[in-house]
């Protein structure tokens, strides 16, 4: 059900064109396509969403029923508050989705889709994600293996400039890892491969040098970080050979990443002074460490994302009283006018400064009046009863509908 990207903003279109939808936004990505709409209140706005949805993929939603989940009111704005933090994402923490919801929400405005409430939520999800990355490390610990390379190596070395790295055997998890150390700093890549090909074609993608499979140990002395993964049954590199790398590089550190199964570097290696060795299971380690460091933060998010959700759900409440009191204050400033009006011949005798007594004593009348409505209403906005509370003003001072 997935929306592409250079559909979306005809899609946007088409949906807050529909009767009755004021507002919308979709955010749509690997694995998961949200329509978030503001609606008027006397229509069906769920049915309007799936018929728009029906509408754009030419298809009989039925058979997909048990996929959709549907939120309203204020768990809609909850739910765009955990989304924006990544504590609905796969991978919590995730940094991915901000700034999928920062373009879903820009394409939106560029439909003219994104002029009210809704607006004004999506922004506070905003400001809110920021505050959850601020306040807590929810992001900062790595949860794949290729990125726990990467925080391992900036651990070793203080960073990753002009480091360079040596990728053996140009499989896909190591392909990973090398990108990612690569856009974390590292300025330069060898690749080898037992086929030569596949070697040169990785490195052409990283703008690297690929490497003879039967001169790795001539250039291994270049790598400050080794990425092994090749398919063999013996470790390729051992205790001896590493010794004198570390002769050849005057004893400067060297991080081997080794992701084989079996080991492709001894581990006997590790026992070498400025020489570090992590596997699979290492990183693997790392990883669900990190993942648990995430759980524990995600609670303090889940705090801050219920204070954000409650100010949020009290100014938006506090604002749909706004009409009532301003019609309020209209209604009792009209009687007020009405009464000057209608004693003016009596007060014709009055000189200015009576006149300007009359005024402010009838205005603060009017406002000790006012007072008590206006605290009730702006105090009890969000909650249910102030529905009651409100039509009741509405009918005992004639405020009309």
């Amino acid at each position: 059900m997935n929306i592409p990207a250079d559909q979306l903003t005809e899609a946007i279109a088409d949906l807050v064109h529909r009767e009755g939808i004021r507002e919308g936004m979709i955010l749509s990505t690997c694995n998961r396509v949200e329509v978030t709409t503001s609606a008027d209140e006397e229509v069906d706005a769920e049915s309007i969403i799936r018929d728009f949805l029906a509408d754009h993929h030419h298809c009989n939603l039925d058979p997909f029923a048990h996929f959709f989940y549907r939120l309203r009111q204020q768990d809609v704005v909850k739910h765009l508050f955990r989304v924006a933090s990544s504590l609905d994402s796969m991978i919590l923490g995730e940094p991915q989705i901000l700034g999928q919801i920062k373009q879903a929400y820009a394409t939106a405005r560029t439909v003219g889709a994104m002029n009210g409430t809704l607006n004004d939520v999506v922004n506070q999800a905003l400001s809110v994600a920021k505050r959850v990355r601020r306040e807590t490390a929810l992001g900062s610990a790595a949860v794949s293996v290729s990125y726990a390379a990467v925080e391992l190596a900036k651990k070793i070395f203080g960073g990753l400039q002009d480091k360079t790295i040596f990728v053996v055997g140009a499989g896909k998890m190591s392909e990973l890892a090398a990108k990612h150390l690569l856009s974390s700093g590292a300025s330069k890549i060898l690749v080898t491969n037992r086929t030569y090909d596949r070697a040169a074609e990785l490195a052409m993608r990283f703008h690297g040098t690929a490497v003879p499979f039967e001169n790795l140990f001539e250039n291994l002395s270049h790598a400050d970080i080794v990425i092994s993964s090749t398919g063999s049954p013996q470790p390729i590199i051992n205790k001896h050979q590493v010794e004198k790398l570390l002769s050849v590089r005057k004893n400067r550190p060297i991080f081997f990443v080794d992701i084989a199964v079996p080991r492709d570097v001894d581990p006997a290696v590790n026992e070498l002074d400025n020489v570090f060795v992590y596997d699979i299971d290492d990183l693997g380690h790392v990883v669900e460490a990190n993942k648990k460091q995430r759980e524990r933060e995600a609670v303090w998010a889940e705090e801050i994302i219920q204070a954000e959700v409650l100010k949020t759900l009290k100014r938006l409440a506090s604002r749909d009283v706004v009409p009532t009191i301003v019609a309020l204050e209209d209604r009792l400033n009209h009687i007020r006018a009405s009464e000057i009006e209608r004693y003016q011949t009596r007060l014709a005798s009055m000189t200015p400064e009576q006149r300007q007594a009359v005024d402010a004593l009838t205005r603060g009348i009017m406002n000790k009046i006012l007072h008590g409505p206006i605290t009730e209403l702006k105090s009890g906005a969000g909650e249910p009863e102030n529905v009651a509370l409100v039509r009741l003003i509405h009918k005992i001072f004639g405020l009309g509908s």
